[in-house]
């Protein structure tokens, strides 16, 4: 049994993954509400979800360099805090690059992708809540599918996208500042994918 004073690191993954999913939330409503004028406070905004995200991450692993009986293998508990650190990383890619490269309106068809991206990290934010209690392992392989089924529509939407954009754009620095925010959008949901097989690993070595 564990007491009510250590320290969970089950609630810790959720915490990670509600700074992932405020982060995602944060980038669709800038991106859909977008003005270039106000978008270095956005910026500001996302910077400070990553610094928060990162504090938890290393509260994490200061943790785990004093306990003597983790829950699960200490390396587990390490790749899974890192690469949930990572969807929050990437998403904050995307605004940083929006920012860095001065972009002034915002291609329609990208509003799909930051909706895809806000489903992918609520999918993994259930998931963890359900990896929290250990129990329903049905239900958690269930938001694991899902996280695979939306990483795949994230491929196929950004084959369409980047080629919608070859297609209709000629201007080769446009293509340049689009082709490499396209990419980071579709790493985010690759990474979600990621933290999805991870746990998926840990669930079945556990089970």
């Amino acid at each position: 049994m564990r007491k009510n004073n250590e320290y969970n690191y089950f609630e810790a993954f959720c915490e990670l993954s509600e700074y992932s999913l405020r982060s995602a939330v944060v980038l669709k409503e800038t991106l859909q509400n977008f003005d270039p004028n106000t978008k270095i406070v956005k910026v500001k905004e996302m910077h400070q979800i990553e610094h928060d995200a990162d504090n938890a991450k290393h509260d994490v692993m200061n943790r785990l360099v004093k306990e003597f009986l983790p829950p699960i293998e200490r390396e587990d508990i390490t790749t899974l805090t890192q690469e949930i650190d990572d969807v929050t990383d990437s998403i904050e890619d995307v605004l940083i690059y929006i920012d860095m490269f001065n972009i002034q309106e915002i291609r329609p068809e990208v509003l799909k992708f930051t909706d895809l991206i806000v489903d992918c990290c609520k999918a993994l934010d259930e998931a963890m809540a359900l990896f929290k209690s250990f129990k329903n392992f049905k239900a958690l392989h269930e938001k694991i599918i899902e996280v695979n089924h939306l990483e795949e529509q994230g491929d196929a939407l950004y084959v369409d996208i980047v080629r919608n954009l070859y297609e209709t754009d000629k201007d080769p620095i446009e293509l340049m500042r689009w082709t490499e925010i396209l990419y980071r959008l579709e790493k985010c949901c690759d990474n979600c994918e990621d933290v999805a097989n991870i746990l998926e690993s840990i669930v079945m070595k556990n089970s």
